[in-house]
C-alpha cells in the first residue's frame, strides 16, 4: 500500500507542476487570439477527450505533465513568411508571444506561492527544531554511513554534552575529516556511535548529512501571505546563488534528475501532507526558474529570440536558431544524464552504507 501511495504522489506532484506550467501558455494564448488546436491533461496518444469549440480537450495515456499544441508552431529552420492564418502562433507580435512564454513560468511560481500560503495557514509556519534530534538523513551521507537515524537525540558530541542543536553543530562543523564520537539516545535507549564529517568544499566546516526536526506555529491569513512570497523569493536566490558559487568555483553542481526528486517526493508522502504540499512547492518554483534560463529549447531561449525581435525589429536568423537550438538540446540532454548519474551513485552509495552499518 504505501508502494501505491508513493507512486500516486509522485506521478501528481510532476503531472500537476507540469500541468500548471503548460495551463498557463494555453490561458495566455488564448487571451491573445492565438488558436490552441490541442490542450491535453498528461503526454502521448489520447485516452478520453472532446472537441469544444476550435480546441480538442483531452486526457493523455502517459500523466505526467501536458501539452499546449497552438497553430502555427514550426519546427526550427520553418519559413516565418509562410504564416498565412493572423491567429497562428508566429503571426502575433514580438510582445505577445514573450507573454505567451513566461506565462507558463510564472503559472508554476503562482502554484508555488499557493501551496506555500495553504501549508501555513492549514498548518503553520515550518522552523527548525533547536533541540539536537536528527529530524531528516541525507541519503549516502555520513550519518546514515555511521548507522544515525531519523528520532535520534544526540546527547554529547567528542565527549562534550550539548541540549541544543546549535552546539552540536557547533563541534561537528570543526572538525571535518576527523572522527567524532557522538552519544545518542532513542526510546530510552543509548548508544554510542563515530562519525567522520565530511569537508564542504566551500566553507570548509564538517557536515554529516542530517537536518533538525522541523516544528510548525499557526499563522493568520496576512502572515501567511506575507511567509508565501517570502519562501518564494527565498528559494529563488537561495538556488540562483548556490549555482552562481559553483560557477565561481568551478565545481559540479548536485544535482538531482526525475530519479532523485521522486525519491524524495516518495518519502514525502510519508512524512506528512504539509511536507508533500511544501516539495510540491519548491519543485514548481525549480521548474518555474529552470524554465527562465536563457537556455535554447526551454521557454527562456524562446524569450531571448522574441525580445531580440523587439529590439532589432526582425526575427532571429534561421541558421542561428537551428545552431542554438541544437547546442541548447545537447546541454539539456547533458544536464539530465549527469543529473540521473549523481542520483544512482547517491542510491548506490546509500545503499553501500546501509549494508556497510548492517554488517557492524
Amino acid at each position: 500500500m504505501d508502494y501505491l501511495i508513493s507512486a500516486v504522489g509522485v506521478l501528481l506532484a510532476f503531472g500537476v507542476v507540469i500541468f500548471i506550467h503548460e495551463m498557463g501558455h494555453f490561458l495566455v494564448a488564448k487571451w491573445n487570439g492565438v488558436k490552441v488546436e490541442r490542450f491535453s491533461f498528461g503526454l502521448g496518444p489520447e485516452a478520453l477527450g472532446f472537441t469544444w469549440g476550435e480546441t480538442r480537450y483531452c486526457l493523455a495515456w502517459i500523466p505526467l505533465g501536458g501539452e499546449v499544441r497552438m497553430a502555427g508552431e514550426m519546427e526550427p529552420g520553418a519559413d516565418l513568411t509562410a504564416v498565412r492564418d493572423p491567429r497562428e502562433f508566429f503571426a502575433k507580435t514580438w510582445y505577445q508571444r514573450v507573454s505567451i512564454v513566461l506565462a507558463g513560468p510564472a503559472m508554476n511560481y503562482v502554484l508555488a506561492w499557493g501551496l506555500f500560503v495553504f501549508v501555513f495557514l492549514l498548518w503553520g509556519n515550518p522552523s527548525p527544531s533547536g533541540d539536537p534530534v536528527v529530524g531528516e538523513l541525507l541519503e549516502g551521507g555520513a550519518a546514515q554511513a555511521a548507522g544515525l537515524r531519523t528520532g535520534d537525540r544526540v546527547l554529547s558530541v567528542a565527549g562534550k554534552d550539548v541540549m541544543s542543536w546549535s552546539a552540536m553543530a557547533t563541534v561537528i562543523h570543526q572538525s571535518p575529516e576527523q572522527p567524532v564520537e557522538l552519544r545518542v539516545e532513542t526510546a530510552g535507549v543509548e548508544r554510542v556511535l563515530t562519525v567522520t564529517p565530511k569537508k564542504d568544499p566551500v566553507t570548509g566546516t564538517g557536515l554529516i548529512g542530517i537536518a533538525p526536526l522541523i516544528q510548525y506555529a499557526p499563522l493568520p491569513l496576512r502572515s501567511a501571505l506575507r511567509q508565501g512570497f517570502f519562501q518564494t523569493s527565498f528559494w529563488t536566490k537561495h538556488t540562483l546563488s548556490y549555482l552562481g558559487q559553483k560557477i565561481i568555483h568551478r565545481e559540479k553542481p548536485d544535482l538531482s534528475g526525475p530519479i532523485g526528486i521522486a525519491g524524495v517526493i516518495a518519502k514525502s508522502t510519508k512524512s506528512g501532507p504539509q511536507d508533500y504540499l511544501f516539495l510540491v512547492a519548491l519543485i514548481s518554483l525549480g521548474i518555474g526558474l529552470f524554465n527562465l534560463f536563457p537556455i535554447p529549447m526551454l521557454d527562456g531561449g524562446h524569450l531571448v529570440y522574441f525580445l531580440w525581435e523587439g529590439v532589432f525589429r526582425k526575427p532571429v536568423p534561421q541558421k542561428a536558431v537551428q545552431m542554438a537550438n541544437t547546442v541548447g538540446m545537447v546541454l539539456l540532454i547533458g544536464v539530465l544524464v549527469f543529473a540521473t548519474y549523481s542520483d544512482v551513485r547517491r542510491i548506490a552509495s546509500g545503499r553501500r552504507s546501509s549494508s556497510s552499518s548492517v554488517s557492524k
